[in-house]
């Protein structure tokens, strides 16, 4: 029966039944006719394939196993449904009782063998024959269910096919057993598993859906390799798309110390990586869809290191090598591992692999566009994108101009001289107008574009362009908001930035509101309002300490580089206040409580030098600016400090302060207290002009200083 079940066709959720054209039933006759009818066609052409069938049951019949009204129903109801006469099928199926039959079957399925090998061979021998009409019945009523499907109707076919497993596990309470079961009697078990599932959807009964799916997966079914995995990888698509939020299983079905996934992209996940094991120990063949779906699932969770581990383990000759490492490169960035991604993409842009790759060109220069010691390698990235997209797309040439413009402003701040700074400076602003022209609507684009305007102090255009942001995202990302408060701020306009970033902070959820909450600090600060900035930072460090206790101390890069204000900061930001209010014991404790989260930090030094030097310990204060620089080689305000102190030593003094002061402003050009330490350094020296340049310079900058790095952002 089993081949001429696979040879027949399938009547699975996607088979079809090979269809004939003559039924032999006529409405409800009486069985020993339908089964006269029956026998009587299989001498003709048209009823050739059920030929098998008839035989099997004259067969049945000469060995003097009787067949019930169930069993012969269900022998003619299937001679039916092959012909395609499924109405009639369902006319025949419906005189089943299901009931009755369990009740026949379940006590020699279920009776265990006696020891005796006489009375253990009659023992399987009733066992063989009541699996076969369990087989029949069983069948039939799945049949029945797949009729019912073909009609319409899959609410009833769903019941129909939960009544096949319920009749399942009534007769094999324990589980059906890995042998001794027919194999015809497996393959009915095994469709109505999966397909029970797909009637539920399709009957809109998604909870329904989610009980079966788990319930197949679960209980003891005896599925082969391939069909469990058909059924697992259906489930995780329906977890991932299905728009339906399961419930966490029940704890009869989780076992002490496992894994328990506690919402569908979790239990997704864990379905899709059994799937992968099950590859790698050759138990199903490789299927390109599975590790689509995991990439989606892990991405949305942002895991993608461990997608990147995923990757890896993929044999050679499954992906060409070069989509590998692009594909890792995107693991590896998502995950800040920058360095990692870069090297990847190198490899693939050699001059032997795909040096003309765009995407691959474009990712480097985005890598290379974050940090000033890579800007000039993305510069040259940007500039290969942009000539392989000139004649082909005009939005990847617009990315590409944006990150030409991005790595140029990067590299602009390490220029070594004033001249070669704006040139570069001029150049990236061209670069970040021609993508503004061809792709006119990106938000991202019109934000660099303000943060590049506001660094070079045309507040008038970046103001401009973070209003263009803030509307064209809808005030909905609460950077934009940062940024026009900031250049509210670096306009003196502090009342007005006030306004806009309480207006923010209406506007953002609450746990996104750290770097607002830390501006409106600083903004009391410029404002003379000491006790309002001990209160806003107070607010702020209850939202950070909130933060730290819902989310643990675990948390992946890409959270803590998205959440810019750390316990840290604030402890810092309020051990600088208390100092400038001359409180030094609650400096002390704050300082104090941002070393116990970092010991070696180069901005605690700073803070504790600047308590040293506001209670005139001068070779302290320096001790502490030193310290900070041994910790971070190129940390401004020390440079700055110690080239202020070392100004008021003499004037032997004055051309090591001129060095430190120097090098500050290479690496920080807007430095206003830097051109004002030098330009006193010129004075005392008896350069005037030189000392009346940085003083116009500082006097500058102090009316366009906003309360918080443009470099924050």
């Amino acid at each position: 029966m089993a081949a001429e079940w696979d040879s027949g066709g399938e009547a699975g959720p996607t088979g079809e039944w090979p269809p004939a054209t003559a039924s032999p039933v006529k409405g409800k006759e009486a069985l020993p006719e339908e089964s006269d009818a029956g026998v009587s066609v299989s001498g003709s052409s048209e009823a050739k394939v059920d030929d098998g069938n008839i035989q099997e049951a004259e067969s049945s019949l000469r060995e003097g196993l009787s067949l019930n009204y169930e069993e012969a129903r269900a022998l003619l109801g299937r001679l039916e449904y092959q012909r395609g006469n499924v109405e009639a099928a369902l006319r025949v199926f419906d005189g089943i009782d299901l009931q009755a039959a369990i009740q026949r079957f379940q006590p020699s399925l279920s009776e265990k063998p006696l020891s005796k090998r006489n009375n253990k061979l009659r023992s399987d021998s009733c066992n063989s024959g009541s699996q076969h009409a369990a087989s029949l019945v069983l069948e039939a009523i799945y049949l029945k269910s797949m009729s019912l499907q073909k009609l319409g109707k899959a609410m009833e076919a769903a019941k129909q096919c939960k009544s096949v497993l319920d009749a399942v596990e009534s007769i094999f309470q324990c589980g059906i057993p890995g042998v001794m079961v027919e194999q015809k009697l497996q393959e009915t078990v095994s469709k109505s598993v999966e397909l029970l599932p797909e009637l539920w959807k399709q009957a809109g009964a998604y909870q329904e859906a989610l009980a079966s799916y788990r319930r197949a997966l679960l209980s003891q079914w005896n599925l082969d390799d391939e069909c469990c995995t058909r059924i697992q990888k259906r489930f995780a698509v329906f977890l991932l798309y299905g728009g339906v939020e399961a419930s966490p299983p029940s704890l009869a079905s989780q076992t002490e110390g496992s894994f328990v996934p506690r919402n569908n992209l979790e239990e997704a996940i864990l379905l899709l990586m059994i799937l992968l094991k099950k590859w790698f120990l050759g138990k199903t063949h490789w299927d390109p869809s599975v590790m689509e779906h995991l990439t989606f699932a892990l991405s949305l969770c942002g895991q993608t290191s461990v997608l990147a581990k995923h990757l890896e383990e993929v044999l050679p000759g499954i992906y060409p090598r070069t989509e590998r490492w692009y594909s890792l490169a995107l693991c590896y960035f998502a995950a800040s591992h920058n360095e990692a991604a870069l090297n990847l993409l190198k490899k693939s842009l050699n001059k032997n692999e795909s040096p003309n790759d765009i995407m691959a060109l474009l990712l480097a220069a985005k890598i290379c566009s974050s940090s000033y010691l890579l800007a000039s390698e993305g510069v040259d990235y940007a500039r290969r994108a942009i000539e392989d997209a000139e004649s082909s797309d005009g939005h990847l040439k617009s990315v590409a101009l944006h990150f030409l413009g991005s790595c140029l402003a990067k590299k602009s701040r390490v220029a070594s001289s004033d001249h070669q700074r704006s040139l570069l400076q001029t150049e990236a602003l061209k670069s970040l107008n021609e993508a503004v022209s061809l792709d006119c609507h990106n938000p991202e684009l019109i934000y660099d574009m303000g943060i590049e305007y506001a660094e070079q102090r045309n507040l008038h255009a970046a103001l401009k362009c973070a209003k263009e942001f803030i509307d064209a995202t809808g005030g909905s990302v609460s950077k934009g908001w940062r940024l026009l408060s900031l250049v509210l701020s670096a306009q003196q306009r502090y009342s007005e930035a006030e306004v806009v970033t309480n207006a923010a902070l209406d506007e953002t959820a609450k746990w996104e509101q750290g770097p607002l909450l830390r501006i409106r600090a600083k903004l009391k600060v410029a404002q003379s309002l000491p006790m309002e900035a001990v209160e806003a930072y107070r607010t702020l460090l209850a939202l950070v300490q909130a933060q730290r206790k819902a989310y643990g101390s675990i948390k992946n890069s890409a959270e803590e580089d998205e959440d810019k204000v750390s316990e840290f900061e604030v402890w810092q930001g309020l051990a600088n206040l208390y100092s400038s209010l001359s409180y030094w014991r609650d400096a002390e404790i704050c300082l104090q409580k941002a070393k116990a989260l970092k010991a070696y930090s180069a901005t605690t030094l700073h803070a504790e030098g600047n308590i040293h030097e506001m209670r005139e310990k001068i070779q302290d204060a320096l001790a502490a600016y030193f310290n900070a620089l041994s910790t971070e080689v190129e940390h401004v305000p020390s440079k700055v400090s110690i080239g202020a102190l070392l100004a008021k030593k003499g004037p032997k003094y004055l051309p090591v302060a001129r060095c430190f002061l120097s090098d500050a402003l290479r690496l920080e050009p807007t430095n206003r207290m830097a051109w004002y330490y030098l330009g006193k350094v010129h004075k005392h020296d008896g350069r005037q002009a030189d000392a009346a340049d940085c003083f116009q310079a500082a006097s500058m900058l102090e009316d366009s200083d906003p309360v918080e790095s443009f470099r924050s952002l």
